[in-house]
């Protein structure tokens, strides 16, 4: 080379060598704020984009999450993607997604749907510790973190990280500089009686907003030059919007916090940067307006781009440095040498080797690893299901899993609640209640009790024996009683009596589940009793009855949702063998077929439903085995109940679309309007069933899903020129 042309190289890299070691040390500061923390987002976009380098990170609640996964070494951009991407609603939901439950979880949600259960723990009923559960965030926040799981010091990250919580006990602040990533981002956000606290250490941390929401000095202790802090936080409300006990609770919180943001606030210096984007009175529970707080963030940012660029980097020096950053998360899958059980989950050990044993002697596979947890979980006994990567003293690493009971069970109360009211005076209802008591063997057995009061009083039990915690196969030994009414036609349609039958049930089914969509199950039955005449002519003939059922049910259930659904399908088959064991009557071949199926555009939903039964071989002076039609999507233009006959089918188109909520934040209740068209009939003898005779009917409602259950309001139009006004609460899709 020529030595005068080094000689300017040299002494052009001089100037550049000095900038560089010049260059102050910027530390960003990101407050919390819930939902309106997605500003952060936007500002740290606007920072690449001017090759503005980070050297450390101090976040609080939201600010934490967004700090620690940038802190992992994740871009911008990849954190506004993954967190576009996320069902929000879905996410902070109080319970695992129905799709993620286990069919023996859903098939209670189909009869039992009041959301809220009651735990019993030593003779008391016990409410959760948060309004959610954290399972699926957590999670989340596993996946994006999972390349750097085995940093344990924070300072070791590709950007030196810093969450800041609060001991729940002390109220004191807690710096958590160490140990592990998802666990502290999750202590920092867990705001109390929304978030399950996190146990860390001995300490139940919760949210870090009620010691330090804006942690200036937790920034400035990183040993930085210069601060980039950015507040959003909670916003005070004006007299006019003071009108509830929540709101004015939620006043009094944003008052103390913003006491404590004012302090941190005070110590900005000339130097530092302030970035205030303009979120407006935006709620930090409404998470429907993320993305649009990602950019108000961004423009908050563009404000400063000149003393912004003061701090920017020259482009070839920032691609490096971002190189670096990226270097922790370019790696291979970790190889997991041991799967464990954490301290205090020993109760668990055999369901821990049985879902996650597999993963030891090899690479991991994260996705796998999430169906699993996600399977275990779904079993609904857990508060808590977690894991960490940990090495052990040789050196060796491998999965540790946390599994932790349900602190307000593990026993629990489901209630369910159905009520219909046709506004000309007929209307029935029942309440439902069941006591699940959980873990009875040490393979998740369950002893289950159901209560009904009203029109058709219930009790019942079944004890559910799984032989196994992944191949679900199980016996269910049950007993019941029941009484309901059942109205008898004559061949015109016209009503002739109502009886009341009651009896008792008991026996034993064998199953098996397959994954969480699907079941099969068979076993035999004895069942018993009576039906006299309740309403109409009285020398009509009573009837007492003593059967032996052989049962036999295959079930497919994937839909999200039981009174909404937006995707998924649902079949259920099921046959009755009975014999008569008093030699009088006529033994019966019952089977009934139901089939849904969901899909959904935005706010559009439609949903395709048909069922049917046939009563093949019993006699006509059996009122048991009648199936009724009428009532909301069932011939809407009729009366619950109106036709009955041994025989019936009905299809059915729905569409509905949600037209808003009748809440705020995390408790929103989505509000829809909807039509349906059904077709269908009873009939009594086989060689009557036809397309030809089936009635056509058509309704409109409103519904709302709401904590109880499903509401609906409505009227529906039979073509023989009848109709109807319906009130429904409770289960009908």
């Amino acid at each position: 080379m020529n030595p005068r042309l080094l000689l300017v190289l040299l002494l052009a890299a001089v100037p550049i060598a000095a900038a560089a070691a010049e260059r102050p040390r910027v530390g960003l500061v990101l407050s919390g704020g819930g939902a309106r923390g997605a500003a952060h987002v936007g500002v740290l976009k606007v920072l690449e984009e001017m090759h503005v380098p980070i050297d450390a990170i101090a976040g609080t609640s939201m600010g934490a999450v967004v700090g620690g996964l940038y802190a992992s070494g994740l871009s911008a951009d990849e954190i506004d993607a993954a967190l576009r991407a996320v069902n929000w609603e879905e996410l902070l939901g109080d319970r695992p997604p129905r799709t993620d439950l286990s069919f023996r979880r859903k098939e209670e949600d189909r009869n039992f749907l009041v959301r809220l259960p009651l735990g019993l723990h030593g003779g008391e009923f016990r409410l959760p510790k948060g309004l959610v559960q954290g399972q699926r965030l957590n999670d989340l926040l596993r996946r994006l973190t999972l390349p750097v799981a085995t940093i344990e010091d924070f300072d070791a990250l590709p950007t030196r990280f810093r969450a800041v919580a609060t001991d729940l006990e002390s109220g004191e602040r807690v710096v958590l500089a160490s140990g592990d990533l998802t666990t502290a981002m999750r202590a920092s956000m867990s705001v109390p009686g929304v978030f399950v606290p996190v146990e860390r250490e001995g300490r139940l941390l919760v949210d870090g907003g009620l010691a330090d929401n804006l942690p200036v000095d937790v920034a400035r202790a990183m040993g930085v030059d210069v601060l980039i802090v950015v507040d959003v936080g909670f916003p005070l409300l004006s007299r006019d919007r003071l009108t509830t006990v929540p709101i004015i609770s939620n006043q009094m919180i944003a008052i103390l916090i913003r006491r404590n943001s004012e302090q941190q606030r005070a110590t900005i210096g000339a130097r530092d940067l302030l970035i205030d984007p303009a979120l407006g009175s935006a709620s930090s529970f409404d998470f429907r307006h993320f993305a649009a707080s990602i950019d108000k963030g961004a423009a908050a940012a563009r404000i400063l781009a000149p003393r912004l660029g003061r701090l920017a980097m020259p482009g070839p020096e920032y691609l490096a440095w971002r190189a670096r950053r990226g270097e922790a998360r370019s790696g291979a899958a970790p190889r997991i040498d041991f799967v464990r059980v954490a301290p205090g989950s020993e109760r668990y050990a055999r369901p821990i080797a049985d879902f996650f044993g597999a993963f030891a002697g090899r690479p991991l596979d994260a996705k796998a690893l999430g169906e699993r947890v996600t399977g275990f979980y779904g079993l609904g006994n857990l508060e808590t299901l977690d894991y960490e990567i940990k090495r052990d003293a040789s050196g060796q690493q491998g999965l540790e899993i946390t599994a932790i009971r349900n602190s307000w069970g593990p026993n629990y109360v489901r209630f369910g609640l159905s009520l219909s009211d046709d506004f000309e005076g007929n209307s029935a209802y029942n309440a439902t209640a069941r006591i699940v008591l959980a873990e009875i063997n040490r393979l998740g057995g369950e002893w289950t009790w159901d209560l009904q009061a009203g029109e058709s009083p219930r009790i019942a039990t079944e004890v559910y024996l799984p032989f196994s915690y992944r191949n679900r196969w199980f016996a269910l030994p049950q007993a019941k009683y029941e009484a309901r009414n059942v109205a008898l036609f004559d061949a015109g349609g016209r009503r002739l009596a109502e009886y009341r039958v009651k009896g008792v049930r008991f026996g034993v089914d064998f199953g098996r589940e397959f994954g969480s969509n699907f079941e099969i199950r068979a076993g035999v039955h004895r069942e018993d009793g009576e039906s006299r005449v309740r309403l109409g002519d009285p020398t009509l003939p009573a009837d007492s009855y003593d059967v032996r059922q052989f049962h036999a049910r295959i079930a497919y259930d994937a839909l999200d949702d039981v009174g909404f659904p937006r995707h998924g399908a649902s079949f259920f088959l099921d046959w009755t063998g009975e014999n008569d064991l008093t030699g009088a009557g006529t033994d019966a071949d019952l089977m009934t077929v139901d089939w849904q199926f969901a899909r959904s555009r935005g706010r559009n939903r439609g949903v395709l439903w048909a069922s049917m039964g046939t009563n093949l071989d019993a006699g006509p002076g059996d009122v048991r085995n009648l199936f009724p039609l009428g009532g909301f999507l069932n011939l809407s233009g009729l009366a619950p109940g109106e036709i009955a006959g041994r025989h019936f089918a009905i299809a059915r188109a729905i569409y509905y679309r949600q037209i808003g909520r009748s809440g705020t934040g995390i408790l929103d209740l989505p509000t829809y309007i909807g039509l349906a068209y059904e077709t269908g009939n009873v009939w009594d003898e086989r060689r009557d069933i036809g397309f030809g005779p089936a009635r056509k009917d058509f309704s409109v409602f409103f519904g709302v899903d709401s904590l109880l259950g499903p509401l609906y309001v409505g009227a529906g139009y039979d073509d023989s020129g009848d109709m109807a006004y319906f009130l429904s609460l409770g289960r009908s899709f």
